[in-house]
């Protein structure tokens, strides 16, 4: 499976709090969190982003709360992925469970410019980035951890596997 998209660029240590505010943890509508996602870090981010696109970062994004409004507002506001250096391990591992496509790749997060448009391959790990022909090579995503983002999230995989086997 291919993803294609734009480029928008983000530092080291993004917090959750960047990435949904806590002043919109009264709600746990995607569509509303959505609204709101990246908006400390980026007042504009929802704004100029597109469906598709990717969000590229230094290191330890998603640091901060365990809060998994952070994946969500990420996810329901249309993100391809997030290419980072690394992720701070609870995010990860929320992220998962959210059905957000993350990668971990401190070469790409350093090279990628915003803006640039990219397509990763997620067979391969591979990361090319169109605009200047440069290619990265990231860990592919396990079929079964496709699936699982496919289907939505660990939930929503967990439900539709129930669901089938009842």
């Amino acid at each position: 499976m291919e993803l294609k998209g734009r480029v928008h660029k983000f530092g080291d240590d993004i917090n959750t709090d960047e990435i949904i505010p806590a002043r919109y943890l009264n709600t746990s509508d995607p569509k509303e969190l959505a609204k709101h996602a990246m908006e400390d870090a980026d007042p504009d981010f929802v704004n100029k982003m597109k469906p598709g696109d990717f969000i590229v970062a230094g290191k330890n994004f998603g640091c901060g709360s365990s809060r998994e409004h952070a994946p969500v507002a990420l996810k329901a506001a249309g993100l391809a992925a997030v290419i980072a250096g690394s992720f701070a391990r609870i995010f990860y591992r929320n992220a998962f469970n959210m059905g957000l496509l993350i990668l971990e790749c401190p070469e790409a997060a350093a090279a990628l410019k915003g803006g640039d448009e990219i397509r990763v391959d997620l067979d391969t790990g591979e990361i090319t980035d169109l605009t200047t022909g440069q290619r990265f090579s990231s860990r592919p995503i396990p079929p079964f951890m496709q699936k699982l983002l496919a289907d939505g999230g660990l939930m929503a995989h967990i439900k539709k596997y129930l669901e089938a086997v009842a």
